[in-house]
């Protein structure tokens, strides 16, 4: 399947991922700097105890991502009984832009920590129901090309998000920048309220008792459930490299722009190789291109607690961005396929809430374990790494084929 060929309610749901991803991006940037000027240097009281601004800022951007992966579970499994996909989606957007409109407004600590959280709330209400969408929209023999296009035109507005955000702080205010986020938000609301409905098959198919489970029927673990182990080891391969910004650039004797390109790298390749590794996974199986990301996983993650030049951090960063393109899109596609009836929210909401909870602990690890040496935090995430490669080639398989191939699929039909 070409990208061309690719169902519009698809594109609509990735442009409208894209623009909400460039508004949140915005934020990452925009908010440390933010808090700083409501709290003050001096940091503030809060429930009796003084913190640091410092501490404050983390504080606030960890409310994002802890209560966005916590309620993931509970969006999906919402969204399934509902059978209302679309709703969640455009709920969490407006929500989402409501907190952005907010900031200029916020005066105190408390305001800025309460926006923060609405807005955690309303990406888990977006992204379950979002993916769900995508998972129910196209064929199944096109899953893993949808969700490469998808996670593409995802990665692009949170990469871009970053590069311009401080110049619009700089050149024109706060205020300026959270206008860009309350857009990015409002043009994904329109392309969803204009481009996609709910498919009648979800539903009719709205389940009323929705049951996941970590164990499962032929296999030790659940398939899903291994899936998502997987992801949040790949999630935290890819973030524990920036809280050792400082280190990594003593060790390499190099500039902030080199470490930048590094990180980028990532970042970059994985853009490039999502779609077409989605479409190979739709001709020849989706197992394969798991088990050959996390082979390639370990030792990119692993060799950057040894490389010695910028050059050599570069190839591994690459080598891990394609990893991370060959795990996760074909595992939400995998996912996809062994999701029951009705149940694509709940089911692919373990993999969402794995990456989310991944991109949480990783910078964690790797601030904790940085202390034991350099090494310790690449070592540890790879070590988790080979574990989930065991366990993905132990308790997953291609659905309906054992572990053989699908047949290829048909020339699609025309588009809407």
């Amino acid at each position: 399947m070409g990208v061309l060929d690719t169902d519009r309610r698809v594109f609509a749901l990735a442009f409208a991922r894209m623009a909400d991803s460039l508004g949140n991006s915005f934020l990452i940037v925009v908010l440390p700097s933010y808090v700083a000027s409501v709290v003050g240097e001096g940091g503030a009281e809060v429930a009796g105890a003084s913190l640091s601004t410092t501490l404050l800022i983390g504080i606030v951007l960890s409310l994002f991502g802890f209560l966005n992966s916590g309620l993931q579970p509970l969006t999906g499994r919402l969204s399934d009984r509902f059978g209302r996909r679309r709703a969640f989606v455009l709920a969490g957007l407006a929500v989402l832009g409501v907190g952005s409109a907010g900031y200029p407004f916020a005066d105190s600590y408390a305001a800025l920590a309460g926006l923060r959280a609405l807005q955690g709330i309303g990406a888990a209400l977006t992204i379950p129901a979002t993916v769900a969408l995508v998972n129910e929209v196209g064929d199944a023999a096109e899953r893993g090309g949808n969700f490469g296009v998808f996670n593409t035109f995802r990665l692009i507005g949170f990469g871009v998000g970053p590069l311009v955000a401080g110049g619009v702080k700089e050149a024109y205010g706060f205020d300026t920048a959270f206008a860009v986020a309350v857009v990015g938000a409002a043009l994904g609301f329109l392309l969803v309220v204009l481009l996609v409905e709910d498919p009648t098959e979800t539903r009719a198919a709205a389940a009323d008792d929705v049951e996941l489970s970590v164990t499962g029927d032929d296999t030790l673990l659940d398939p899903v459930f291994t899936l998502g182990v997987a992801t949040v080891v790949m999630a935290m391969g890819i973030a524990l490299f920036a809280t050792l910004e400082g280190q990594i650039n003593e060790r390499l004797n190099q500039t902030t722009f080199l470490f930048g390109v590094q990180f980028g790298a990532a970042v970059l390749a994985n853009v490039v190789f999502q779609i077409p590794i989605g479409n190979a996974s739709d001709r020849y199986g989706r197992r394969l291109f798991v088990l050959g990301g996390l082979v390639l996983l370990i030792p990119s993650t692993l060799v950057q607690g040894f490389v010695t030049t910028s050059v050599g951090m570069i190839v591994a960063r690459t080598v891990q961005g394609l990893a991370v393109a060959l795990v996760f899109p074909v595992s939400l596609a995998l996912a996809g396929d062994l999701a029951g009836e009705g149940q694509s929210g709940s089911t692919l909401s373990i993999l969402t809430t794995g990456f989310g909870l991944g991109t949480a602990i990783g910078p964690l690890v790797s601030g904790v374990l940085a202390g034991i040496g350099y090494v310790a935090p690449f070592a540890f995430v790879a070590g988790l790494g080979v574990l989930a490669l065991v366990l993905v080639y132990t308790q997953v398989s291609d659905p309906d084929a054992g572990d053989e191939p699908p047949e290829p699929a048909a020339d699609p039909t025309p588009r809407e």
